[in-house]
């Protein structure tokens, strides 16, 4: 509907010009005068223009400039084909359904797999960093938003035009990964993810949570595990070894999660091999008076000005910050792939370090460092109250997803529905995927919020399960249909789609690019969420009340099967946007 909306904006722009001209009035007026708005019932019209703006430029009431600008625009509307409906302050525009119905449908089922896509971001190259984890803990709840996200905002980004490029910092070196190593050289006994039948990102994580009870009975365990941070630093050979072995367990789990939840990364970064580089950038600052000293040997930097604060780069044993790495990560990558822009998908509890490194970025001279910005997400909790990693309180994502997948099934048995959709287990999975991916992400980013995993997998409101529904629904239908040539062979009539809800599942589809577009330029997939949960939803309310297949006008049915095909190809299109697995069956 986009372009319809453009169009006739272009047009009462043009019209009120004219308009003017004919009064010998100034002539230079501002297109943001013209505003397109969708009146609030569907009977008093598609569009509408609201007339308040022109009073002053006329010198008229709206009414008058109403019935002044109808006739101005009436040559057009024949052409384009609209009725023209003065209501008051407002000039209201009906569209010619026919021939709109014809268009948005036959450019859907044209375009298929690519409608939705634009040029809005086109020529941009943005980078996109998310996921980040630690290698001493599997993936939790909380990174499953985060990969959600990101993998989302990546892949609606793509679809407005970008070039984008995902990268994955994995956070392999520091005190936090030590701690791990601590208790594990002192309690693990050698013993291996196989000798306990772990998966092996979930062994590294039981002995960070270990590490945390060995802490509470040992007051040195924290100085000790400082100590390995400072030989591993140094290059000593034996905890080198043993940060090799856990790193591998560690990331390999991670990457089998990715694997199965549908992330995909273009590249990966490791801590430690760029946390040098940062060192390097924060002595070349201190050497050009950016940076100063104190008296223990520290390197900070005073942000006081900037409405911040003094921020410590380098302790004063010399050993890096996370400030320091992502200093010079962020150096690195612009050098590796020049972006326009740059998103961090990290939590909000991250705000003010992201404010800070913005900050000491542009202070060492990067001008790109205008064009970065954390892209900041609220905490996920369970109803049961907030996750603690040390504690072992945390849902891994493994974990629930097994649950889910567990729970999907069930469902799937208790409806007797093992022959309709073949392999349960594969279709219990993605079921949990699509309950997942949804529900992180029909909140908008910003906010906290609270997992509820039975809710999530409802069939019924608004869920990732019911938008799996809907389409498996249409997709049946799509499928009987090919075996009715009495319909297969039918030309298509749109003037048959007269039923007001007919109406408004063509616009929807009509506004499924100009959603995607929204979504990509706020980084927001919630947008996109709720633009299909209510062409779901009046699709659902539609197809109830009106017969599709066995129809006795077949003309209708063959209009109905081109509308449920345009419902059905927004669906995919936008579920795949969301990473949310399509299913044929269910």
């Amino acid at each position: 509907m986009k372009n319809y909306r453009r169009s006739w904006k272009d047009a009462v722009f043009s019209a009120v010009e004219s308009m003017a001209a004919k009064k010998g009035l100034d002539t230079g007026i501002d297109p943001d005068l013209v505003v397109m708005e969708t009146p609030p019932r569907p009977d008093l019209g598609d569009m509408a223009v609201p007339l308040f703006p022109f009073a002053k430029l006329f010198k008229s009431p709206p009414a008058k400039i109403g019935e002044e600008l109808r006739a101005e625009l009436e040559p057009f509307a024949a052409r384009r084909g609209g009725e023209l409906v003065p209501a008051g302050p407002y000039l209201n525009i009906r569209l010619l359904r026919p021939g709109v119905a014809g268009d948005i449908l036959r450019s859907a089922a044209a375009q298929g797999d690519s409608y939705g896509r634009g040029d809005a971001l086109a020529g941009r190259k943005i980078m996109v960093e998310f996921s980040s984890p630690n290698t001493n803990k599997p993936l939790h709840l909380g990174h499953l938003r985060n990969d959600a996200l990101g993998e989302s905002v990546a892949r609606i980004l793509r679809a407005a035009g970008a070039e984008v490029r995902t990268v994955n910092l994995i956070n392999d070196r520091g005190v936090h990964i030590c701690k791990s190593m601590l208790a594990y050289r002192e309690l693990g006994g050698g013993r291996t993810p196989e000798d306990e039948k772990l998966k092996s990102d979930h062994f590294v994580g039981k002995y960070y949570v270990l590490y945390n009870e060995m802490e509470k009975k040992d007051p040195t365990a924290e100085e000790r595990a400082r100590e390995l941070l400072r030989r591993w630093e140094l290059g000593d050979p034996e905890v080198k070894a043993l940060w090799e072995k856990m790193n591998r367990w560690a990331i390999e789990g991670i990457k089998d999660t990715y694997a199965r939840t549908g992330i995909h990364f273009d590249r990966f970064y490791f801590e430690s091999q760029v946390y040098l580089k940062g060192r390097e950038e924060v002595l070349e600052g201190l050497a050009r008076g950016i940076f100063t000293r104190d008296a223990d040997g520290s390197i900070w930097v005073d942000l006081t000005h900037q409405g911040l604060d003094r921020k410590v780069l380098l302790r004063s044993d010399g050993t890096s910050l996370y400030l320091t790495q992502d200093i010079g990560t962020a150096i690195s990558r612009h050098g590796d792939w020049p972006f326009d822009r740059h998103l961090y998908v990290v939590a909000s509890e991250q705000n003010y370090h992201f404010a800070v490194l913005f900050h000491v970025l542009r202070l060492l001279g990067h001008e790109w460092a205008a064009n970065l910005h954390h892209l900041s997400y609220g905490m996920v909790n369970l109803p049961e109250g907030k996750m603690k990693s040390r504690e072992g309180t945390v849902v891994d994502a493994d974990d629930l997803l097994q649950d889910l997948a567990e729970m999907a099934a069930e469902e799937i048995r208790t409806k007797e529905r093992e022959s309709e959709v073949g392999d349960v287990a594969e279709t219990a999975e993605k079921i949990a995927l699509g309950a997942v991916h949804y529900y992180l992400l029909q909140s908008a980013p910003s906010k906290d919020m609270v997992f509820n995993p039975r809710e999530s997998l409802s069939f019924t409101g608004n869920t990732g399960p019911y938008l799996q529904y809907t389409g498996a629904r249409i997709s049946s239908m799509m499928r009987k249909r090919e075996g009715m040539p009495e319909l297969r062979e039918r030309a298509f009539r749109p003037e048959l789609l007269q039923g007001e809800e007919e109406w408004a599942l063509v616009k929807l589809i009509g506004d499924f690019p100009e959603t995607v577009e929204q979504a990509a330029l706020s980084y927001n997939p919630s947008f996109l969420t709720a633009f299909l949960y209510e062409t779901a939803k009046t699709f659902s309310r539609w197809y109830h009340d009106n017969p599709i297949l066995h129809n006795r006008d077949q003309d209708l049915s063959a209009a109905r099967v081109e509308l449920s095909r345009g419902v059905l190809q927004v669906l995919k299109n936008g579920m795949d946007l969301l990473n949310i697995p399509f299913l044929e069956n269910m």
